[in-house]
């Protein structure tokens, strides 16, 4: 979104409900999102962009700040999301256990295996999500969120040093990644 002074007209009519107002934020921050929630959860990254999207809607007259804020807000309600999803996937990790033990075929019909990258940026989204979760959330976060490392590291609770060691190693490990695929990396 181009100008503070925009964002802010913008803002002050979405908090009053004005769709306009909405659906302008809805996307210019929307495609960042699910990028985000994709890389994390391939099979999930729509309902967990609808869930942040419902819990910003629920919350944004409280909100106050300005686009930088605001990026940094509607992306810590993500992450919450995807970290809320998780919590409740190993909770169900038992009764798939149960189903092993039972010799019943897990997700047979595969709809829950990460769908095979179409595209350059599929396929790097899948090499980032194959990083550990704490290297793969700050790689995502500066890129596809495009907020500074303090801002990554408000988000994550870590200290902005950490967040720049985080991301120094996963793109080293994505680098040696490209190298064994065969891929020129250049330095």
């Amino acid at each position: 979104m181009e100008g503070g002074e925009r964002f802010e007209l913008v803002l002050e009519d979405a908090k009053t409900g004005a769709e306009w107002a909405i659906v302008v934020l809805y996307r210019e921050f929307h495609p960042r999102i699910l990028r985000y929630l994709r890389a994390q959860e391939p099979a999930e990254g729509e309902d967990l962009a609808a869930e942040a999207w419902l819990d910003a809607a629920r919350n944004l007259r409280r909100f106050k700040g300005d686009e930088r804020a605001f990026r940094r807000w509607i992306f810590t309600i993500a992450r919450r999301r995807l970290i809320d999803f998780r919590r409740r996937r190993s909770r169900s990790v038992r009764a798939l256990g149960v189903w092993l033990e039972r010799g019943a075929p897990p997700d047979s019909d595969g709809a829950g295996a990460p769908a095979l990258a179409a595209s350059e940026t599929e396929a790097a989204l899948a090499r980032i999500a194959s990083l550990p979760s704490d290297q793969a959330d700050v790689v995502l976060l500066r890129v596809i969120a495009d907020l500074d490392v303090e801002d990554v590291a408000r988000i994550l609770g870590r200290k902005p040093g950490t967040v720049r060691v985080l991301q120094h190693r996963a793109l080293h490990r994505l680098a040696e990644q490209l190298k064994r695929e065969g891929h020129p990396v250049t330095r």
